[in-house]
Order: structure tokens, then C-alpha cells, then sequence
């Protein structure tokens, strides 16, 4: 998504986003660490094999499809993507590679959970037989012993300009990985940017 602001703002915006980012993505929640230094993240080769991986630990995140309560526990249909290597967050605008039945052993509000994102942690279980619409699907179960839910967000990336130097505090360092760079009038040229991503 691209649109036309006022750059003084942006800059602003965008120095406060990359605080967050810096101090609030560089490790993955307590929540979801687990107990293992390695969970299973590969969903692709536990379908494949799954009474290889019945028992061990496994974190998988994705967008919850859907939300079913029974009595001691609910169950989170899970869409899985690629996580992230510093947060174990899902990588957003990328393919689901399967699909889970994640099981907590608790009561859970549907409407905080179904179209968001997560990240579950806990044991394997095996396969549950279920149905994405008319066809039959082999759902990999895990038992949930910790969870993240995610809230989306969204930042300001500025365009780069045909300008080599300018920027009024790293005017000499265009290889600086905190340069920008700067239109004639000391500030970007074009379109900005914005960005969506996934934090606590």
C-alpha cells in the first residue's frame, strides 16, 4: 500500500516504529518458548510422518480459521505459516502450509481469536481426520501448553531519493544502515510506504 503524507510526520512515524521494532522484536515470548532449545516446526514433515513426532514438542503459528468450545477445552483451527526467526511470529503474505487443530485446555472467546494471528507451543499428538469444506483433510493435533496471540501493525517506509548525501544527521555514510536518503529540500521524494507486521 502506497500513499502521499506529509513527510515530517512520516519521519517522525517511522523513527518511533523502528524504536518498536528494535526493543520489542528480538526474542521469542516466554509464552511460547517451550521447553525444548528446538520445537518441530516443519508441519510438512510431520504430515508426512507423524508417528515419528507423536510426543515431541512442535510451534506452529498461523491465522485461526475457526474456534470450537466443548466442554473442558477448545479447539483452534489453525492455517500455518512460515514463523519467524526472532519472534516466532508468522511471516505475514506468505502461503499456509498446512493446517492444525491446536487444543488449550480452557474456555476461549471466539471473537478474540477466529481471523487472528497466533503461535501455539506444545506436544504432538498425532492426526485428526477433518474436512476443509467438502474434502477429507489429515489435521496434525497438538496439545497446547502456551500460546501468543498477535497484534497487527503498521509503520511508515520512506522512499529513497536520487540523492547520494543530505541526510542532516549521517550526511558522509551512504552505506549507513540508518542513512536515508534526501530530495532537495531535505526531504524524500515519491510515495511512502506502509508496512503491516505482527508484535505483542
Amino acid at each position: 500500500m502506497k500513499i502521499k503524507l506529509n513527510y515530517q510526520v512520516a519521519i517522525k512515524a517511522s523513527l518511533l516504529a523502528g524504536v518498536v521494532l528494535l526493543t520489542g522484536c528480538v526474542s521469542i515470548p516466554a509464552s511460547i518458548k517451550g521447553t525444548t532449545q528446538t520445537p518441530v516446526e516443519n508441519l510438512s514433515a510431520v504430515r508426512e510422518a507423524p508417528e515419528l513426532y507423536i510426543g515431541q514438542e512442535g510451534r506452529f503459528g498461523g491465522k485461526v480459521i475457526s474456534v470450537l468450545n466443548s466442554n473442558n477445552q477448545t479447539r483452534l483451527e489453525i492455517a500455518v505459516m512460515p514463523l519467524s526467526k526472532y519472534d516466532a511470529a508468522p511471516r505475514l503474505n506468505t502461503p499456509s502450509v498446512g493446517r492444525i487443530y491446536a487444543y488449550i485446555g480452557r474456555f476461549l472467546e471466539p471473537s478474540d481469536f477466529n481471523g487472528r494471528y497466533i503461535t501455539v507451543v506444545g506436544t504432538i499428538t498425532g492426526i485428526e481426520l477433518g474436512k476443509i469444506d467438502l474434502v477429507s483433510y489429515q489435521y496434525v493435533k497438538i496439545a497446547v501448553s502456551g500460546f501468543q496471540r498477535w497484534n497487527q501493525m503498521q509503520s511508515v517506509v520512506l522512499p529513497p531519493s536520487g540523492w547520494g548525501y543530505g541526510s542532516p544527521w549521517y550526511p558522509n555514510y551512504p552505506n549507513s544502515p540508518y542513512y536515508w536518503n534526501w530530495g532537495p529540500w531535505g526531504y524524500p521524494v515519491g510515495e511512502a510506504e506502509i508496512r503491516t507486521y505482527l508484535t505483542e
